[in-house]
Parts: C-alpha cells; sequence; structure tokens
C-alpha cells in the first residue's frame, strides 16, 4: 500500500487536531487512516524508538467512522474509541500476527456532549477523555481503570485543552471557561480529582495553557493580558512574570507551539521549543529558545504531519512524515544555534526605566495548594 493512498483523519477524534498522537516517552504514535482505493478507514500504529520508524495496520472486523479516536499506550497498544448507538465504546488493539486482537474496556453513555480523548498520559497505562458542556465538564478514566471506565470528576465551566505537568500522570492541566473568562486549572488526579488554580496573569485576561515540560518547569502559554492574544511563557512555580517575546510575533501567521524538548533539568530558558507556524502560503516550523530571543523559521519535510513532532533530550526535532516512497518516516531536524549578541553600542544618558507591571502565574499546584472557591 502505497502512501499516496493513504488519507489521515484530521480532526474529529484526533488528539490535539493534528491527527497523530505520540506517547510520552517517544516510542510509539498512532493516527487513523484511509486506504482510499477501499475507502476503508483504519488506525495504525507507530513504533519510533528502533534502528527505524515503521508502521503497523490495525484494521478490525468492519471500517472505522472517520470521527474514530485513537492514542497509542507505552506497551504499544492503541486505545480506539468507537461512536457505537447511544454509547463511546472504548477497546485496546494489538497486532497479532495477519490479523488483530482486540480487548474491550467498556463504554460511557453518549450525552449531548462530544467525549474526547486527552494527549497520553505520562504514566503510559492511563487514559482519560473529556466531555465539555457549556455548564460543567466530565473527566474519564477510559483506560487503565479496575473496571472499565470510571468518571473522576465534574467541574464547573467548560473545559478544553489539556496539558499535563509531570511524569507521574497525577496532575492535569485543562483551561477552564467560566463566567466569561477562561483560566487554567489543574486537577489532582490522586486527591479525588481536586482542581486549583494554576494559571491568572489578570483577573480579565484569558489564559490558557499550551505545553508544559516537567523536567524544566517551561510554560508556554497564550494570553490576551499584554492587550491581544500573544504567545508568552513562564516558569511552574516562579514568581517572575510571563513574558511574551516579540520574535514570537509574525504578521499573518498563526504560531503554535507543539513540541517542548525534555532533559533541560532547572534550565527553562535553554529548552529548544518547537512550533508550527501556519500561513496563506503553507505550513512551515520553528524553533525557539527563551534564552535565546531568537525565531529560526524552517522548512519541513515533505509529507510532514503538520503540527506532530518530538525532542530527544539531545537537541534533535523530529518530525514523523509521509511521502510516496516513504510511508513511515521521521526527519531528524538538529536544532540551530542561536546567532551571538550583537556587541553593546554607546548608550546614551540613561533614563530611569519604567516600572514593570507583574504578571505573576497563579500560585502552582506543585509549591502549595489553593482551592478554587467554585470547586470547594
Amino acid at each position: 500500500m502505497t502512501a499516496l493512498a493513504i488519507e489521515t483523519a484530521a480532526g474529529g477524534g484526533a488528539v490535539g487536531g493534528t491527527g497523530f498522537a505520540i506517547t510520552a516517552n517517544g516510542a510509539y504514535a498512532a493516527r487513523l487512516v484511509r486506504d482510499s482505493r477501499e475507502a476503508a478507514w483504519f488506525p495504525e500504529r507507530w513504533t519510533l524508538d528502533g534502528p527505524e520508524p515503521y508502521a503497523v495496520p490495525l484494521p478490525g472486523n468492519q471500517p472505522e467512522e472517520p470521527g474514530t479516536g485513537v492514542l497509542p499506550m507505552a506497551d504499544g497498544r492503541v486505545l480506539i474509541q468507537r461512536r457505537v448507538a447511544d454509547r463511546h465504546s472504548f477497546a485496546l488493539l494489538y497486532p497479532t500476527g495477519p490479523a488483530t486482537g482486540e480487548l474491550p474496556l467498556g463504554a460511557v453513555e453518549a450525552g449531548p456532549d462530544p467525549l474526547v480523548l486527552l494527549p497520553p498520559s505520562p504514566d503510559g497505562s492511563c487514559a482519560y477523555a473529556l466531555a465539555a458542556g457549556p455548564e460543567s465538564s466530565a473527566l474519564w478514566l477510559v483506560a487503565g481503570g479496575a473496571f472499565g471506565p470510571e468518571l473522576v470528576t465534574r467541574l464547573k465551566g467548560r473545559c478544553s485543552g489539556g496539558v499535563w505537568l509531570d511524569r507521574t500522570g497525577r496532575m492535569l492541566a485543562l483551561d477552564r471557561e467560566l463566567d466569561g473568562r477562561t483560566k487554567t486549572v489543574t486537577v489532582d488526579l490522586e486527591r479525588g480529582g481536586e482542581v486549583t488554580e494554576l494559571l491568572q496573569i489578570t483577573e480579565d485576561s484569558d489564559d490558557r495553557l499550551l505545553l508544559a515540560d516537567a523536567d524544566s518547569g517551561l510554560l508556554l502559554i497564550r494570553s490576551d493580558a499584554p492587550g491581544h492574544d500573544r504567545l508568552g511563557w513562564g516558569v511552574l512555580g516562579s514568581a517572575l512574570p510571563v513574558r511574551f517575546p516579540e520574535c514570537l510575533r509574525l504578521p499573518d501567521a498563526a504560531v503554535t507551539p507543539f513540541a517542548v524538548q525534555p532533559g533541560q533539568v532547572l534550565m527553562p530558558e535553554s529548552c529548544a521549543v518547537a512550533l508550527r507556524i501556519d500561513a496563506a502560503g503553507g505550513s512551515w516550523v520553528g524553533v525557539w529558545r527563551p534564552a535565546g530571543r531568537h525565531l529560526h523559521q524552517l522548512a519541513a519535510p515533505q509529507g510532514w504531519l503538520t503540527g506532530a513532532g518530538l525532542w530527544t533530550p539531545e537537541g534533535v526535532l523530529r518530525l514523523p512524515y509521509v511521502t510516496d516512497t516513504s510511508p513511515c518516516a521521521l526527519f531528524d531536524l538538529p536544532a540551530p544555534r542561536d546567532p551571538e549578541p550583537a556587541p553593546p553600542a554607546a548608550a546614551p544618558t540613561p533614563a530611569p526605566p519604567a516600572p514593570a507591571r507583574p504578571v505573576p502565574l497563579g500560585q502552582a499546584p506543585l509549591t502549595g495548594r489553593r482551592a478554587t472557591p467554585e470547586d470547594r
């Protein structure tokens, strides 16, 4: 089967809207694809941690629907979410020679709100899904429980996003819209789904958490606190203000982070961040470090599964792509070096600096706890 005959399901049940989800340890990935010659949708698992990446198709007894959700697990199995009548049915798929094995996990009754899989948990053995309504949101454990899908908690407000803050799969951050404002909160999965505030730059701003790195504490944030929607960064547990680099503002282009370099323990400013840049002319890759204050713009490989990728601790960005001759491949892109700062010019007579208006992160749940009044 050539790659030209394969189509990826973008959106629908896809995590992050890319159609390609990667485990937290970078070992496996999964996506929903279609053989256009047979018009049949099926899950496909990629193995990424071997000498060369390779893909294994996991077709079931009948074609899947294009909105079917898939999520890779750390043991190589793939979680599948199917809509069957008035239920969301979950199962684990795995290759068994020429066939596909399937382990049913149970079902969740379908309500009026879509049930969407969240990004893979860092522990690799659990999977979560979120049903967000206008007044409240339900967080479900759909794989890894003792007796099938379990309701973890209900949160006031409409929740979205889904960012893991640690490497154990305990602290989950969600963006919650409540009383006309969006703020990031955390859900402690070991304390019955206890909710605490994480991100509030100003009382009147909409603040969303896009990515987090557990090793360094680096947070990538989108907020309108500077007066309009901007991409910024902060550090988990820090009292320093959130910063909004000017180099991340591009005219007529959207900039979205999708991967952070791991392994930079306690060095958030040294982390390389991969960004997806979308404009009228197409999509390409950006690489930026907080310390460098420079955005490198780089061409993506042909057939890039746009918005998907992962970093090695050594600073190599691995981008999955599909072409006619390479149906399963990774393009390795070493992070470019930042330019050396220019020597300082003769400075004019200094003037007193204007006082900076701090825009601190809210109290981080890993350094202290403050329950929100709505969730007590």
